[in-house]
């Protein structure tokens, strides 16, 4: 069993940045991938970032919606991941989750291949 909790969310204004971590505490983290998903009033859950690792190479995805503005990361040591948001649009308005599974061989984009899940924390962008 895995336990997550995401922090970093708020309010900021269109251009700024934002920071999301997501605290994972319980199974040994190196043994997971990451994923991060959010949603927005009246949409479906979307895929954002994902990511996986194995020794010292890491895979990353990223939505076409976030590309080269968001990047995810790990620090296995304190068993956080991050989401660093910049370039930030009132499009990227919802709720922000993170998400654990086994890891395998691939980058999960599909928010049902992951069982474990934070609560979320909501991140507002201002125009």
């Amino acid at each position: 069993q895995v336990q997550l909790v995401e922090s970093g969310g708020g309010l900021v204004q269109a251009g700024d940045s934002l920071r999301l971590s997501c605290a994972a505490s319980g199974r040994t983290f190196s043994t997971y991938a990451m994923g991060w998903f959010r949603q927005a009033p009246g949409k479906e859950r979307e895929f954002v970032a994902a990511i996986r690792w194995r020794g010292t190479e890491t895979y990353t995805a990223y939505a076409d919606s976030v590309k080269g503005r968001f990047t995810i990361s790990r620090d296995g040591a304190k068993n956080t991941a991050f989401l660093q948001m910049n370039s930030l649009k009132p499009e990227d308005t919802a709720v922000y989750y993170c998400a654990a599974r086994e890891s395998d061989s691939t980058v999960q984009r599909l928010w049902g291949k992951y069982p474990y899940w934070g609560q979320g924390t909501q991140v507002t962008v201002s125009s």
